[in-house]
């Protein structure tokens, strides 16, 4: 049943996008909004600027683009800052990435320079392989967290944004779980004040975000607002989050395979993942305790979509095994491998191999894109503001965020009929099932 729609205030004046980090995936995104604004080329692989959305039923062939249903913000009215560990502008920083032809750089250069990122809160123990030249000093965390909070103050003034996002696009942090100074608000600052080893860098961000109201998406791995002091924040202060860590290339592909593995009820025996990645992510994650963060949230994905404790004897005893190797001479040109030992009728084995040859930047960029305007876009509906978590955009994350108790849905397939039944809910259309009885009747 049809609603009569929920209110969502209009997209007026300027939208504020803040990075943390101004690498490869942030200077891909925001060269990328320059390029389609200049009707350069196209925003190919964003969902909020080319994908659709059906209405009603087949028949009435209502299939509007996404970004003409519900009231986002215009690409025109986008403003960008940043904070990195080094001091390049994005001019700079997008030649040194090497992901973008330099012919567009170039053409791009007058925007790029403009972009020049403030100064970085660091800590090396989380981070090893960097060694940065643009940082913030402060006698305590709660110091830097402040000084952030003043640089959002600062940007906003300064570009006359309207509303604000920040997203992380820097590097992976090293493992960590949640710690008891992760459990309440007032613990989370005593341990700012007093410079708790467990509150990264990446909370400093998350926590001056949702202080001043700003919304927080997560491009890496590590745990940042997924902590009881900083969701509950969010929750209160109804300051929409969503996830962590960018599901663009690997774990995407294992997303697509392995609901039709389960839907065909096929057997597994094993699945071996693999790729080489030559970028300054994959150097970060050459260490083996920030590779643990990216392993936690590429390998819990499976077990979600095939579900062994349902199927025990098709996939109660699977060998899973994950791997990233750092290869320079590639950069950001990823290729992934997977192989596939599987079973079927009788217990007959057989074998599905994957080679993914991609950009890893240019996958995450529009995903970044989109997470910023739906980000928006939710923050200005106090319906869903006021939720904290948006469950529903975990279609963009291999670490989706969701309410205490439930688990996170990883079937790619599930997750964009969310999305879109989400959207439809908000605009007062029909939610689709896909039941399609009526037609017979």
């Amino acid at each position: 049943m049809a609603n009569a729609g929920i209110p969502i205030v209009e997209p007026k004046g300027k939208l504020g996008v803040l990075t943390v980090g101004l690498g490869a995936v942030a200077t891909t995104m925001i060269a990328g909004v320059e390029a389609v604004r200049r009707k350069l080329a196209l925003p190919i692989g964003s969902m909020t600027q080319m994908g659709t959305i059906r209405l009603g039923k087949r028949t009435e062939k209502r299939v509007p683009k996404i970004k003409d249903f519900v009231p986002l913000a215009s690409l025109d009215d986008l403003v960008f800052g940043s904070w990195d560990l080094f001091t390049d502008n994005a001019y700079e920083a997008a030649l040194k990435a090497g992901v973008l032809d330099n012919r567009l750089v170039e053409q791009l250069k007058d925007f790029l320079v403009t972009i020049q990122p403030m100064s970085a809160a660091f800590e090396q123990k989380w981070v090893k392989r960097l060694h940065p030249d643009n940082l913030k000093t402060g006698a305590t965390k709660m110091d830097l967290a402040e000084q952030i909070m003043e640089d959002i103050r600062q940007f906003k003034k300064r570009s006359g944004a309207d509303r604000l996002v920040i997203i992380w696009c820097a590097s992976t942090e090293l493992f960590t779980e949640p710690c008891p100074v992760h459990q309440t608000l007032e613990v989370f600052e005593e341990g700012l004040r007093t410079n708790s080893p467990d509150i990264p860098p990446s909370m400093l961000y998350a926590y001056a975000a949702l202080k001043l109201g700003v919304p927080f998406a997560n491009g890496a791995p590590h745990l940042t607002v997924d902590i009881p002091a900083l969701t509950n924040l969010a929750i209160e202060k109804h300051i929409p989050i969503c996830g962590k860590d960018f599901k663009s290339g690997q774990t995407f592909m294992k997303t697509l395979l392995a609901p039709g593995l389960k839907l065909k009820l096929l057997g597994l025996k094993g699945w071996f993942s693999t790729n080489i990645l030559g970028n300054r992510d994959g150097e970060v994650l050459d260490d083996p305790e920030n590779f643990k963060s990216k392993e936690e949230t590429k390998s819990s994905v499976l077990e979600r979509c095939i579900q062994p404790d349902i199927y025990p004897e098709l996939y109660g005893s699977y060998f899973h095994k994950v791997r990233i190797e750092y290869y320079p001479p590639r950069g950001d040109a990823k290729e992934s491998w997977d192989n596939l030992d599987i079973f079927g009728w009788l217990g007959y084995p057989m074998q599905i191999k994957v080679n993914f040859q991609c950009r890893d930047s240019i996958l995450a960029a529009p995903m970044a894109l989109d997470l910023v305007l739906f980000l928006d876009l939710a923050q200005r509906c106090p319906e869903m503001a006021k939720k904290g978590i948006q469950e529903w955009l975990s279609l963009y994350f291999k670490g989706p965020q969701v309410a205490a108790g439930l688990y996170p849905e990883h079937d790619v397939f599930i997750q964009v009929m969310k999305l879109k039944n989400t959207l439809r809910y908000l605009r007062g259309e029909e939610l689709i099932t896909h039941l399609g009885l009526e037609y017979y009747d």
